[in-house]
């Protein structure tokens, strides 16, 4: 008798493609519906509702040229935004994703703004099989082990984003450094990062201390600090974090020759109408696009062009979320326009093939294949008064300075 299995082999594939080409002649959808969260209230309110707003005109410059070009069915598809409001509340947001992948049924996932309200998307879009688009959820935990279905796209992973910071401690010679940090997995990633590189050169900090998210009186904490007698006082939180923790310096009496805060750099308004220019005179932070600025792009609008479009349609100046917005939206429009099939594996390899080979205004886009940010890097930064406002000078590192450090900072 003639062996029969290479037949059932043939009929199998046979089986297998007609499935694959009846799937891919399914009719192409009305619309390509991105499904996202953002803060109304609550701490994150005001970081998230930027965010939204520049995946917001993103969706809005697409859909006045047809929509974006989806490779899967060879045609421009207009983009709808399903969005609710998670008021900056984790056991909300749950509730809402779980909706949006559920209920709403979206083709697309995007988390809403920062680590916390990230973290709890992460394991709702592996249960579905659906890949989380990530803007601005950077905690170091997302990305220690191989996925298909997370990939951060504008912001680089928090684990790297002090390694620019401490090789300047390094080679400024500043060994006596206090750390204060949110016990978060974006906060505390950034805090160990930053002892894990120090170590190496023989620092360890004469002060290291995790406070929680929530903490708004930095006071007593403050002194206690002093007394440790630093040459740099480096804070990692969110904006609110920073907010309480630099008034709470600028009451206190107190001096350090160095002061380092994450938010500034984002969100440079906000912190100056909640601290005040004084306040955050000779400050460092991490200068983030549109005060960092990308010319030469290779998908979308330069950082300038950006600057202008997003000011022109919002009668606002940009700041560092709305241009993570912005880009989330073109990272997922040049995925759509290269992946062969409208599914989720074959968006997440898109991403994978477009990594190391495109730059957007935020820099350059490279991911690895557990879905952390590797490109994107932050310089270090300091905030040196100019007249009545605040000129932001990059220190390091040398091939992107724009200046010198003022340090020690002067006394007020």
């Amino acid at each position: 008798m003639r062996d029969r299995k290479p037949l059932f082999v043939k009929l199998a594939a046979v089986a297998a493609a007609m499935a694959c080409a009846a799937a891919q002649a399914a009719p192409a959808p009305a619309q390509i519906k991105i499904g996202t969260l953002y803060a109304s209230s609550g701490p994150f309110a005001v970081a998230s509702q930027s965010e939204f707003a520049g995946l917001k005109f993103w969706a809005g410059l697409v859909n006045k040229d047809g929509g974006v070009f989806v490779k899967a069915y060879g045609k421009k598809i207009p983009v709808k935004i399903v969005a609710y409001d998670d008021q900056s509340s984790t056991t909300t947001a749950t509730t809402l994703y779980n909706q949006l992948i559920t209920q709403d049924k979206v083709d697309l996932l995007v988390s809403d703004f920062g680590s916390v309200l990230t973290s709890v998307a992460i394991p709702l879009a592996a249960e579905h099989k659906m890949l989380l688009i990530d803007p601005t959820g950077s905690g170091a935990n997302f990305f220690t082990s191989k996925t298909d279905y997370l990939a951060d796209v504008s912001i680089p992973s928090s684990q790297v984003w002090p390694v620019p910071l401490a090789n300047y401690l390094i080679q400024q010679k500043i060994k006596r450094v206090a750390i204060v940090y949110g016990a978060n997995d974006f906060d505390a990633s950034q805090a160990q990062t930053l002892k894990d590189v120090l170590a190496k050169a023989g620092v360890k900090p004469v002060y290291d201390h995790g406070v929680p998210t929530t903490e708004s009186n930095y006071t007593i904490l403050l002194h206690t600090v002093a007394a440790s007698r630093p040459d740099a006082v480096l804070e990692f939180g969110y904006a609110p974090n920073d907010i309480a923790f630099l008034k709470a310096l600028s009451q206190s009496g107190l001096h350090f020759n160095m002061v380092f805060s994450v938010f500034p750099g984002q969100l440079m308004n906000l912190l100056v109408k909640n601290v005040g220019t004084k306040a955050l005179a000779y400050t460092y932070t991490y200068p983030t696009p549109p005060l960092v600025s990308y010319d030469k792009v290779d998908y979308g609008m330069n950082t300038a062009q950006f600057t202008q479009a997003f000011a022109a349609a919002s009668k606002q100046q940009p700041n560092f979320l709305d241009c993570a917005g912005y880009n989330a939206g073109l990272i997922m429009q040049k995925m759509l326009g290269m992946a062969p099939k409208f599914a989720q594996g074959d968006f997440h390899q898109a991403l994978l093939d477009m990594s190391g080979k495109t730059t957007t205004l935020q820099g350059p886009f490279r991911i690895n294949a557990n879905g952390a940010q590797l490109g994107q890097p932050f310089p270090v930064a300091q905030m040196v008064p100019q007249g009545n406002d605040l000129k932001l000078v990059i220190v390091y590192p040398q091939d992107k300075a724009t200046g010198k450090a003022v340090y020690p900072a002067p006394k007020s």
